[in-house]
């Protein structure tokens, strides 16, 4: 069975998250997957945020709605990781799509809750449908999101697109399998904490494909791969064996 390495918002160890060194490090690791999170801005652009502020992970504070795309060029989202990063800018969508194209890299997009509105929300599952049909069609996609609500209405709006629904420990309840049908989900994306062999099976004897996050330890991720999971979210996926990346 084939197994996937995903880069949990790029090579997150190696260069500040979610940005476009961390994901071009991913085609110099040999990793094909990456995962990062997309949020919208005051003025409709798309951006790759794990975060709804700038507060964590930039030289800024203040919330991504109140800003536009012409204040990205005024935000440093790298001098907190490190010096060599100093100057790097938050990517918008457009910018990210042109790198997997480029790099050739298969994408996992987790669409955040937008806070500020439903409103902005909507306008964040359209203009992401607008801007994947740039991405080239042999790039391989999945579309994720905790907010299985925003999930449902992006995949009515593209059934062909791959969903994943995603879970956290303690709301992976017993009815899971209504809401992947709800969904319309290819995947079911678990938290590792707490993830048994039997919830696995009980994924698997579904149909359902099953990608672990975020999995930062060698044994513990082969430990899953023999209980049947197609793939892992990680943080360190340059430390993995060459045999994940082929």
């Amino acid at each position: 069975m084939k197994k996937t390495l995903i880069a949990h918002r790029g090579m997150s160890s190696l260069a500040p998250e979610n940005t476009l060194a961390a994901f071009s490090l991913c085609k110099e690791h040999g990793v094909k997957w990456f995962e990062c999170d997309v949020d919208i801005l005051q003025d409709g652009t798309v951006i790759i945020s794990h975060d709804d502020t700038l507060d964590r992970c930039t030289d800024k504070s203040g919330r991504l709605c109140d800003i536009t795309r012409d204040d990205l060029s005024n935000i440093d989202a790298g001098s907190w990781f490190g010096d060599i990063f100093t100057g790097e800018r938050i990517p918008t969508l457009q910018q990210m799509i042109c790198l997997a194209n480029d790099k050739q890299l298969n994408l996992n997009i987790e669409i955040k809750s937008c806070a500020a509105s439903a409103k902005l929300s909507r306008l964040l599952i359209d203009n992401l449908i607008t801007a994947l049909k740039d991405l080239n069609p042999e790039r391989e996609l999945i579309i994720s999101s905790f907010n299985h609500l925003v999930l449902s209405e992006f995949k009515q709006l593209s059934p062909q697109t791959p969903v994943a629904c995603l879970f956290e420990s303690h709301n992976l309840l017993d009815d899971w399998n209504a809401t992947i049908e709800w969904c319309q989900a290819d995947y079911i994306h678990p938290e590792d904490k707490g993830l048994t062999r039997e919830m696995v099976n009980k994924f698997k004897d579904a149909g359902i494909k099953v990608n672990v996050w975020t999995v930062n330890d060698l044994a513990r991720a082969n430990e899953l791969f023999n209980w049947g999971v197609d793939g892992i979210c990680t943080d360190i996926a340059h430390q993995f064996p060459s045999k994940y990346r082929l």
